[in-house]
């Protein structure tokens, strides 16, 4: 009942996760990432704690794939899972589990993944990956929201979207880009307004936002 996208930016290093789904308030649960680590996106039967260990696991240095393994190693319902994973190298790795709404699956490409389930069909997510593979000069943010609007465009959930969510990391602790859209009749159109305030007002006032480099943690 979800489509998401986990990625790199090789050019710049940001690292993000966006999703889409028919449920309230997807970028609660389902999304997940820490800077200069990785992201996660973890849907259908959802389950928050692949993402939060997984994360764990990719800050001690585990790569994407093995750390996406042994998380599902230990969940007793991992059929009913869907996972998506990139680690700060942009190594991706993905999980459907044979008990996810059919349509469901999963496609990888370098630097990213895009997964879903409870689609209108394989070409949700073949969208997602045209989309981010002919937009890879602009900024991971703006990629990830035209590739949601592009999976959108072509049927996204069966049931339609209620809730949006561009969650992206660059060089900070705290996030260069956080749009939610916990519930809404037309989500899509939402996200493109608030992805042009994001770009006009608030981007340029988070480039000015105090630097680590220059705020000593207290000892």
């Amino acid at each position: 009942m979800t489509f998401s996208i986990v990625a790199r930016c090789p050019r710049t290093g940001q690292i993000g996760v966006a999703a889409a789904t028919a449920l309230q308030a997807v970028g609660k649960l389902a999304c997940h990432a820490l800077p200069k680590v990785g992201a996660v996106a973890s849907q259908a039967l959802l389950n928050p704690y692949l993402a939060y260990d997984g994360l764990r696991l990719m800050e001690q240095g585990v790569p994407a794939r093995t750390a996406l393994e042994r998380v599902l190693a230990g969940d007793p319902d991992a059929n009913s899972r869907q996972v998506g994973i990139v680690d700060r190298d942009g190594n991706v790795a993905a999980w459907t589990g044979g008990e996810n709404i059919e349509w469901a699956g999963d496609r990888q490409e370098a630097n990213f993944s895009t997964q879903g389930n409870r689609l209108a069909g394989p070409q949700v997510l073949e969208r997602v990956v045209e989309t981010m593979l002919d937009t890879e000069e602009l900024d991971l943010s703006e990629r990830l929201c035209l590739a949601l609007q592009a999976g959108i465009e072509v049927g996204g959930d069966t049931k339609g979207e209620r809730s949006v969510n561009i969650l992206v990391y660059g060089e900070e602790e705290y996030p260069l880009c956080d749009i939610r859209i916990d519930d809404h009749d037309d989500p899509l159109n939402e996200l493109r307004r608030l992805f042009k305030l994001y770009q006009d007002e608030i981007l340029p006032n988070m480039q000015k936002m105090p630097r680590r480099a220059d705020i000593p943690r207290p000892l």
